[in-house]
């Protein structure tokens, strides 16, 4: 089952955890700020079962909260 993640760019401070958890799924701008990276204009995406933990664990790992999941 796909959950849906939500990025929230103005909080992102571009640590890089996200991209180092889950380079599949996150990217960055120029200045660094994260963006999904099959879909940068996107600001919401449902994730594969298979990418869950690895988002999850970027989630977690986010020191802002740039990046929202739901259940």
């Amino acid at each position: 089952m796909s959950r849906l993640c939500k990025i929230v760019p103005e909080r992102c401070i571009a640590c890089g955890l996200c991209a180092l958890y889950a380079p599949e799924i996150f990217d960055y701008d120029d200045n660094g700020i994260v963006l999904f990276a099959q879909e940068p204009e996107a600001n919401q995406q449902f994730i594969p079962a298979k990418d869950q933990g690895a988002v999850i664990e970027a989630y977690k790992q986010c020191p802002v909260r740039a990046i929202l999941l739901e259940k």
